[in-house]
């Protein structure tokens, strides 16, 4: 089900803020920063790749898999969205660090935010509520801050409230918070994620939220899936 039009609004905001030898041996790194082992006295060395050792997904029913997908197929549309939004926070923070002037600092935002809806408005549209949730949740995996947040720094205190407001009229809330560490919801989309990661169905970018992956994966082994997903 699309947004409403004042849903799509939101969501249309929310973008715009929008890495063997008997040799003596070691570590190094490469001009892209990755680990490499070197071996003095020869010319041999090769890249280290990260390892990501995850359990398999096992599933107790039919049922439980298809919530399972049905979820993961939300997660792949929201997640690249929420990586975009990180993006140009960060490159519309980059840029207004350079200004100075604040009406200059005003036309910049606005005129960022003019290009990027068009760009995008689109296919924000056609945003579920589910996908709505989680873009919100995963701009903060991917900034460290709420959606609230960044509207209230760019927007002001009376417009950030008055956006989420509207959100929460279709059971939204620009404050809502990435936690897997407390959240079961929020370690299934952790989980989903790095299975997502480790076979290349989605570019991983580094959470800026703390937590233990392997740690949490052992609280959850018991995760009911189909309830944690009914209950988002």
């Amino acid at each position: 089900m699309a947004y409403p039009y004042n849903m799509n609004k939101v969501i249309l905001f929310l973008v715009v803020l929008i890495s063997f030898s008997a040799y003596s041996q070691k570590n190094v790194k490469d001009a892209n920063g990755k680990e490499m082992i070197l071996f003095e006295g020869d010319s041999i060395e090769f890249s280290l790749d990260e390892i990501r050792l995850l359990k398999k997904v096992k599933f107790d029913s039919q049922k439980e898999r298809r919530y399972y997908y049905w979820y993961w197929k939300k997660i792949h549309k929201a997640y690249p969205y929420a990586i975009l939004t990180a993006n140009k926070i960060a490159e519309l923070e980059q840029k207004l660090s350079t200004i100075k002037s604040k009406r200059k600092r005003k036309r910049y935002i606005k005129k960022a935010q003019k290009a990027l809806k068009k760009e995008f408005k689109g296919e924000l549209k056609k945003f579920t509520r589910t996908e709505g949730k989680l873009l919100i949740r995963l701009i903060h995996r991917q900034t460290g801050k709420t959606a609230y947040t960044w509207i209230k720094k760019y927007r002001k205190g009376f417009k950030a409230f008055w956006y989420d407001t509207t959100a929460n009229m279709f059971k939204l809330s620009l404050k809502k918070k990435y936690d897997p560490n407390t959240k079961a919801l929020d370690f299934l989309v952790e989980q989903i994620l790095q299975h997502a990661f480790a076979n290349n169905t989605l570019e991983e970018s580094k959470s800026k939220i703390d937590y233990d992956y392997y740690k949490l994966a052992n609280k959850y082994k018991n995760i009911d899936i189909v309830k944690v997903i009914k209950n988002r």
